[in-house]
């Protein structure tokens, strides 16, 4: 049974210039109480074909915005933000994974993010190609342009309900596009809060829709129909693989799963660098798309290394996110947490030690820490999105490397080390997007590019990237 508050407030969908609260509705919970905290309209097909009708209309708005327009307008959302940070701050930590520290900071982000964006808005400039350099082309001048893409379909995950919405819909609106945004259910509150923002920030209607609810309402219109033009998604790799196969010819972006690994050679000071560690393993409960997973920690550190990390591990305050004390929160639902259980068990029955935790406390579950040979079958094959990783021990910095990259997955990698040619050697080799040196693999800021290789993902996020992914390449050549 769902114990609920005395008033849930109902979410609207956005479509055109109304929200709309449809028939169907489901619940919001709290996933550290388990409380209904609110409920949400469910969309069904016609209300995305609508949505689609809209975003039609919004796409000829949009790009006939200027970009100075298209600035001010996400200036004004920041400012907007800015003044009400403990209010989205609360939605984040009532509907989602994340403390009340965390969620702090990823409003912090958000605004970041949408500065950026603001700024960038001004920024989105072509280049005059050199047509009379070649022959016959004496009489030519040119230039290209980077014009907007049309309708975007925005499909974001639960454990940045703000900032990775803010990374779709900056650069979308930046650019001069339309877009159809899809939040997690789980966390659906931030992303329509914000849509809120921006309406209110003076976007015009129509260039934003916000579409909730389970998609088996409506079928995979968003991602077959061919008035939408791109698909930005963050989510699981499977789901990835779904909806690349049944995009068709468009575009698309993709933010994949990952195992992401963190190399400790042995020139570096064992306590600070667990202590990174750690930190990057339980950041949002380990539901963290490049938190650690897997360390390779070289022999002649690695006992003292193991104690350290262990003892940083036992330490984490679990507990209620609203609690400024608390250090880790809760997993977003009972099956994620069968689901890291059963991974868990998993890596146990092939061999792997459990060194501390792995044992589920209410909604959450003890940061865990498995013992494994670097080159143990399955090394790296798997996600688990909790706060879950595995300890080897290496000898080379080669072992490291060869460990590292046999994975499926390529997202983001850390190495530790003094030594500006391990250094070197480690971002040569590795086979992932982004290396982090001297900082765990869950560094990011959100001006960089950012993204993936192999079933990590497909092209780039942080902001200016997102911009040149969202807009197309048009070439004007005069004959004069």
């Amino acid at each position: 049974m769902i114990e609920t508050l005395d008033k849930i407030d109902t979410m609207k969908i956005l479509i055109g210039e109304k929200w709309v609260e449809s028939a169907m509705k489901m619940p919001v919970l709290n996933p550290y109480s388990g409380k209904e905290i609110y409920t949400i309209s469910c969309a069904d097909r016609s209300n995305v074909e609508e949505a689609l009708k809209s975003a039609e209309k919004g796409k000829i708005i949009s790009k006939n915005l200027s970009p100075y327009q298209r600035s001010e307008i996400i200036a004004k959302v920041v400012l907007l933000l800015k003044e009400r940070k403990e209010e989205f701050s609360k939605v984040i930590v009532s509907e989602g994974v994340k403390t009340k520290t965390e969620a702090d900071k990823e409003v912090e982000r958000c605004i970041n993010t949408l500065t950026l964006c603001s700024e960038e808005a001004k920024r989105l400039i072509g280049e005059t190609v050199p047509f009379s350099a070649f022959a016959g082309g004496a009489s030519r001048a040119g230039y290209y342009v980077h014009d907007p893409i049309g309708i975007i379909t925005a499909i974001t995950p639960f454990n940045d309900p703000l900032n990775l919405v803010a990374h779709k819909l900056g650069p979308a609106i930046a650019s001069g596009n339309a877009i159809i945004l899809k939040p997690s259910d789980y966390t659906p509150v931030s992303a329509i809060k914000l849509g809120e923002l921006f309406l209110e920030a003076g976007l015009p209607f129509h260039i934003l829709n916000i579409i909730t609810g389970p998609a088996s309402n409506y079928g995979d219109i968003l991602i077959t129909d061919p008035r939408v033009n791109m698909i930005s998604f963050t989510g699981g790799t499977k789901s990835g693989e779904e909806i690349i196969k049944a995009a068709g010819i468009k575009k698309v972006a993709m933010e994949l799963g990952s195992s992401s690994p963190v190399i400790v050679m042995e020139d570096v000071d064992v306590d600070a660098v667990s202590k990174n560690c750690i930190g990057g393993m339980t950041w949002a409960a380990g539901q963290n798309c490049v938190g650690v997973k897997r360390m390779y920690v070289h022999k002649s550190i690695y006992k003292s290394f193991k104690e350290k990390i262990i003892a940083y591990a036992n330490a984490i305050n679990i507990g209620d996110p609203e609690d400024p004390e608390t250090e880790m929160g809760s997993i977003i639902t009972n099956e994620a947490i069968n689901t890291i259980d059963n991974s868990v068990k998993e890596l146990k029955q092939a061999g792997y030690k459990i060194l501390c935790g792995g044992k589920r406390i209410g909604n959450t579950y003890q940061p865990t820490i498995l013992e494994g040979n670097f080159d143990h079958s399955l090394n790296g094959k798997q996600e688990i999105f909790g706060p879950v990783a595995t300890l080897s021990k290496i000898s080379s910095l080669d072992q490291a490397i060869s460990a590292s990259n046999d994975s499926v997955y390529g997202l983001h990698a850390g190495i530790f080390t003094n030594s500006i040619e391990v250094a070197f050697k480690a971002i040569n080799e590795l086979q992932c997007g982004g290396v982090m040196v001297n900082d765990s693999s869950d560094y990011r800021i959100d001006m960089m590019p950012f993204g993936g290789i192999k079933q990590s993902g497909i092209g780039r996020e942080g902001v200016k990237s997102a911009i040149r992914e969202m807009t197309t390449t048009k070439i004007a050549c005069f004959n004069l």
